[in-house]
Protein backbone atom coordinates (compact mmCIF):
# COMPACT_ATOMS: atom_id res chain seq x y z
CA UNK A 1 0.00 0.00 0.00
CA UNK A 2 0.91 3.33 -1.20
CA UNK A 3 1.44 6.07 1.83
CA UNK A 4 -0.72 8.51 0.38
CA UNK A 5 -3.39 5.70 0.00
CA UNK A 6 -3.20 6.01 4.09
CA UNK A 7 -3.49 9.20 4.82
CA UNK A 8 -6.65 11.81 5.19
CA UNK A 9 -7.03 14.04 2.63
CA UNK A 10 -7.11 17.70 2.82
CA UNK A 11 -11.06 17.81 2.18
CA UNK A 12 -11.21 15.47 4.99
CA UNK A 13 -9.46 17.17 7.74
CA UNK A 14 -11.06 20.77 6.82
CA UNK A 15 -14.63 19.02 7.35
CA UNK A 16 -13.72 17.85 10.59
CA UNK A 17 -12.01 21.30 11.81
CA UNK A 18 -15.07 22.82 10.59
CA UNK A 19 -17.67 20.62 12.07
CA UNK A 20 -15.18 20.79 15.78
CA UNK A 21 -15.45 25.04 15.19
CA UNK A 22 -19.50 24.71 15.08
CA UNK A 23 -19.76 22.66 17.83
CA UNK A 24 -17.74 24.71 19.91
CA UNK A 25 -19.83 27.67 18.71
CA UNK A 26 -22.90 25.88 19.90
CA UNK A 27 -21.43 25.42 23.13
CA UNK A 28 -19.63 29.05 23.79
CA UNK A 29 -23.42 30.34 22.31
CA UNK A 30 -25.50 27.58 25.26
CA UNK A 31 -23.15 28.09 27.86
CA UNK A 32 -22.77 32.39 28.14
CA UNK A 33 -26.47 32.45 29.88
CA UNK A 34 -24.82 30.79 32.83
CA UNK A 35 -21.75 32.62 33.09
CA UNK A 36 -23.91 36.13 32.82
CA UNK A 37 -26.39 34.57 35.63
CA UNK A 38 -23.50 33.77 37.42
CA UNK A 39 -22.19 36.64 37.41
CA UNK A 40 -25.27 38.18 38.74
CA UNK A 41 -25.45 35.94 41.37
CA UNK A 42 -21.78 36.81 42.39
CA UNK A 43 -22.74 40.56 42.28
CA UNK A 44 -25.88 39.91 44.74
CA UNK A 45 -23.21 37.79 46.99
CA UNK A 46 -20.85 40.60 47.42
CA UNK A 47 -23.68 43.42 47.55
CA UNK A 48 -25.25 41.34 50.51
CA UNK A 49 -21.83 41.58 52.08
CA UNK A 50 -21.20 44.90 51.64
CA UNK A 51 -24.92 46.05 53.13
CA UNK A 52 -24.08 43.78 55.93
CA UNK A 53 -21.36 45.90 56.44
CA UNK A 54 -22.91 49.20 55.76
CA UNK A 55 -25.57 48.01 58.63
CA UNK A 56 -22.76 47.82 60.73
CA UNK A 57 -21.18 50.40 60.46
CA UNK A 58 -25.05 52.01 61.15
CA UNK A 59 -25.26 50.18 64.49
CA UNK A 60 -21.40 50.92 65.48
CA UNK A 61 -21.26 54.56 64.45
CA UNK A 62 -24.87 55.92 64.51
CA UNK A 63 -24.73 57.03 60.87
CA UNK A 64 -24.23 55.71 57.43
CA UNK A 65 -21.00 56.24 55.66
CA UNK A 66 -21.38 59.24 53.76
CA UNK A 67 -20.84 59.59 49.85
CA UNK A 68 -17.38 61.17 49.85
CA UNK A 69 -16.56 58.16 52.64
CA UNK A 70 -17.83 55.51 50.34
CA UNK A 71 -17.37 52.39 50.96
CA UNK A 72 -13.47 52.55 51.62
CA UNK A 73 -15.10 54.06 54.95
CA UNK A 74 -15.70 49.84 55.45
CA UNK A 75 -12.22 48.48 55.42
CA UNK A 76 -10.72 47.53 57.69
CA UNK A 77 -13.07 47.81 60.29
CA UNK A 78 -16.04 46.01 58.74
CA UNK A 79 -14.99 43.90 55.68
CA UNK A 80 -11.38 42.70 55.17
CA UNK A 81 -11.10 44.18 51.43
CA UNK A 82 -13.34 45.80 48.93
CA UNK A 83 -13.93 43.34 45.87
CA UNK A 84 -14.87 44.40 42.39
CA UNK A 85 -17.78 43.72 40.86
CA UNK A 86 -17.41 40.30 38.92
CA UNK A 87 -17.12 42.81 35.44
CA UNK A 88 -13.65 44.64 37.05
CA UNK A 89 -15.39 47.67 38.24
CA UNK A 90 -16.01 49.15 42.05
CA UNK A 91 -19.08 48.78 43.15
CA UNK A 92 -20.97 52.52 43.92
CA UNK A 93 -22.39 53.53 47.05
CA UNK A 94 -25.20 56.10 47.49
CA UNK A 95 -26.85 57.99 50.28
CA UNK A 96 -29.36 57.93 50.43
CA UNK A 97 -30.73 55.52 48.13
CA UNK A 98 -33.67 55.80 46.65
CA UNK A 99 -35.29 52.99 47.40
CA UNK A 100 -34.15 52.33 50.86
CA UNK A 101 -31.59 54.72 53.25
CA UNK A 102 -28.78 53.51 51.19
CA UNK A 103 -27.89 51.81 48.10
CA UNK A 104 -24.78 49.41 46.72
CA UNK A 105 -24.51 49.11 43.32
CA UNK A 106 -23.09 47.42 40.07
CA UNK A 107 -24.43 48.97 36.95
CA UNK A 108 -24.03 45.61 34.80
CA UNK A 109 -21.66 44.32 31.81
CA UNK A 110 -21.91 47.95 30.40
CA UNK A 111 -20.98 49.98 33.45
CA UNK A 112 -23.92 52.34 32.88
CA UNK A 113 -26.91 52.83 34.74
CA UNK A 114 -30.25 51.00 33.94
CA UNK A 115 -30.10 48.14 30.86
CA UNK A 116 -31.51 44.84 30.48
CA UNK A 117 -30.42 41.15 30.68
CA UNK A 118 -26.47 41.28 31.50
CA UNK A 119 -26.36 45.52 31.59
CA UNK A 120 -28.77 45.38 34.24
CA UNK A 121 -27.74 46.83 37.07
CA UNK A 122 -27.43 44.67 40.68
CA UNK A 123 -28.71 47.00 44.26
CA UNK A 124 -28.51 45.88 48.12
CA UNK A 125 -32.17 46.21 47.64
CA UNK A 126 -32.54 43.78 44.52
CA UNK A 127 -29.90 41.18 46.40
CA UNK A 128 -32.06 41.04 50.21
CA UNK A 129 -34.71 43.54 50.95
CA UNK A 130 -34.33 42.63 54.30
CA UNK A 131 -30.70 43.79 54.17
CA UNK A 132 -31.18 47.61 54.02
CA UNK A 133 -33.89 49.92 56.81
CA UNK A 134 -36.20 51.64 55.18
CA UNK A 135 -35.70 55.50 53.99
CA UNK A 136 -35.60 57.73 56.84
CA UNK A 137 -36.96 61.22 56.12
Amino acid sequence: MRSSERAFSLIEVMIVVVIIGLLAGVVTYATREYLERAKKQRARADIAVLAGAVDAFYLDKGRYPENQEGLKVLVPGFVKSLPSDPWGRAYQYVQPGRRAAYEVVSYGADGREGGSGADADVANYDADPGSTREKTP
